[in-house]
């Protein structure tokens, strides 16, 4: 017999972190600049930094369940 399947929330977040640098054409410029860092080069290090946060969260989510069981 197989074991259950275990319940895995929130990898519906690892969207986010995809997509939103494929959106090229919501970042493809240099204004506004940020501390004299133009918005393209900002934008992106803002996604990675959103991705870190939002895997490190999924990440932590799904150990705390699995601990709980």
């Amino acid at each position: 017999m197989a074991p259950p399947a275990r319940r895995r929330s929130g990898y519906w977040l690892l969207v986010i972190p995809t997509v939103a640098p494929l959106l090229t054409p919501l970042y493809d410029r240099a204004d506004p600049a940020l501390w004299g860092v133009p918005f393209f080069y900002w934008y992106q290090m803002a996604c990675v930094l959103l991705a870190m946060l939002i895997i490190a969260g999924v990440h932590l989510r799904n150990r705390r369940q699995e601990f709980h069981r």
